[in-house]
């Protein structure tokens, strides 16, 4: 039997970090909702942040979003993010909503066009050296929509001549991360679409080129699990992107549609020792909230991270190894269904109240008057949200 005290001593070390954006306004390609509260800067939004952190003891660092979050000084931006108790992480670029882009960036034919999309990768590798952020994840809209529209292998070739001038920037501690995502906006063909796509490119940049894999980012029926054992075997797993899909990129509540492939991904994880800080592997949400409230739905989201784990920390290895072994298919099966259905709710609310915090996150926020407090003072000006 698997230790249970020792297993969960280990959920000490998971720490996620959540995205600015998750605080601004969102909604469907048909709609974006405004919300009462809803940040108007950056500012605001690492303080809603603050509030996760504060009631879980997960989510310690906030990721930026460049030009979404920019500000003159990023020192007074760190020391802000710092009072409350929070550090800047992941700087992430956006090369897909200025009209130039509108056939591409890194890939574009138009060297002009590659320039400023390289440019604008180079100022946010500025902006990790005034925060000390060390990963710049880049996620690219290129591609295209009908057969014969764009050279495909012309494409990647110049992907991987942008790359590596990107990559060429970087500083001895910092790193690139590069998502995939298999399909939208482009419908015909994406120019990374996969993880093997990504990993191509990575491995020919060098040691500080990652892959970053969101979990949204996959045809229905994708075993998940598989590529995240191979990428951390392989060693090119720099980050994670949490979040949960039902049809498409849908940018739900992570775990809210299959909390047992949430499971079989942390164990993973844990398996292939990409679990804590020294691990070189990165955990991120990336989701943006439709209708439900935002600091809830975070909340929401870093807790089912932090179940998951201690429930995949909880699979007794030995078990699993010896049945494995004997070719007892259903005795295996039943060592991951015994963690995986172990109610560990209880034992993770003792261990936020020894640490001082919450037991019940939720209930906590709910009571403690913040979501009324910002409702009341964050009146006029522009709120943010895709695009702001």
């Amino acid at each position: 039997m698997t230790d249970f005290a020792a297993a969960l001593g280990r959920l000490d070390e998971l720490a996620i970090e959540v995205p600015s954006w998750a605080y601004g306004n969102s909604g469907t390609r048909f709609k974006v909702f405004g919300t009462p509260g809803t940040p108007r800067t950056v500012q605001e939004k690492i303080a809603d942040a603050a509030q996760v952190h504060k009631l879980t003891g997960l989510a310690p660092s906030v990721a930026l979003h460049i030009p979404w979050d920019k500000v003159d000084d990023y020192s007074e931006l760190n020391s802000y993010a710092a009072d409350l108790g929070v550090g800047l992480g992941t700087i992430n670029s956006n090369t897909f909503q200025d009209d130039v882009y509108k056939f591409g960036s890194l890939t574009h034919l138009d060297a002009q066009v590659r320039r400023q999309a390289i440019d604008h990768h180079f100022e946010c590798i500025d902006v990790m050296d005034a925060t000390g952020s060390k990963d710049l994840k880049i996620w690219l809209a290129d591609g295209t929509n009908y057969p014969g529209q764009g050279d495909m292998r012309g494409r990647q070739d110049r992907l991987a001549e942008s790359l590596q001038e990107i990559y060429a920037r970087l500083g001895d501690d910092q790193r690139l991360v590069l998502e995939y995502k298999f399909f939208e906006p482009a419908f015909y063909h994406t120019d990374v679409p996969d993880w093997g796509t990504s990993y191509a490119h990575t491995l020919a940049l060098g040691e500080k080129a990652l892959v970053c894999l969101d979990t949204g980012h996959h045809a229905p029926g994708t075993n998940i699990e598989f590529i995240v054992a191979q990428l951390l075997r392989l060693g090119k797993l720099g980050s994670f992107d949490f979040n949960s899909r039902f049809y498409a990129d849908d940018d739900l509540i992570v775990g809210a549609a299959d909390p047992y492939q949430l499971f079989r991904i942390m164990y993973e994880v844990i398996r292939g020792d990409g679990l804590g800080p020294d691990s070189g592997v990165a955990l991120m949400l990336d989701q943006c909230h439709n209708l439900e409230e935002k600091i809830p739905g975070q909340i929401r989201s870093v807790l089912n991270v932090q179940e998951m784990t201690a429930r995949a920390l909880l699979v007794d290895r030995v078990a699993l190894a010896e049945a494995q072994a004997a070719g007892d298919v259903l005795g295996a099966n039943a060592v991951f269904s015994d963690a995986f259905y172990t109610d560990v709710r209880p034992v993770l609310a003792d261990w936020r109240e020894s640490r001082g915090l919450p037991a019940d996150p939720l209930a906590a926020f709910a009571a403690s008057g913040y979501q009324k407090l910002i409702n009341d003072q964050r009146v006029g000006g522009t709120q943010a949200g895709w695009g702001a």
